[in-house]
């Protein structure tokens, strides 16, 4: 529709900047704008933005109480070696790895499930 444009997505976790700093560590990004509430990673394809909620409960992913709603992909173009940089940066690798030939799945600092993957659907 005209007039409608996504901006970025936006995950709360309990501090705004930590995260976004964590995101911005894995991608090669850097961190745009923070406030006491508020913090934007701006990086390469695109931006995400953080919100600082005391009350945020990480998902329970695979394990369904808390479900994950959602998550981040992220292409890579070698698996191993983003793998050892997300986990140095901070990351928690999941030991449930349905699709490990192209995909591993992470947690990031605040619990936030994401995945690294040699996959791309659209450029295939």
């Amino acid at each position: 529709m005209p007039g409608i444009r996504l901006s970025s997505p936006t995950l709360n976790c309990p501090n705004a900047l930590e995260l976004a700093a964590f995101y911005a560590e894995i991608t090669g990004g850097r961190i745009a704008y923070s406030d006491h509430v508020w913090a934007t990673m701006d990086g390469p394809g695109g931006r995400i933005d953080f919100q600082s909620d005391p009350a945020h409960v990480p998902p329970t992913w695979p394990e369904p109480t808390v479900p994950i709603q959602f998550h981040l992909d992220f292409y890579v173009d070698d698996l191993d070696t983003a793998a050892s940089q997300v986990l140095a940066a901070g990351a928690t690798k999941y030991s449930h790895q349905p699709n490990a030939d192209h995909c591993l799945v992470f947690a990031d600092p605040a619990g936030h499930p994401f995945c690294l993957s040699t996959w791309d659907m659209l450029n295939r």
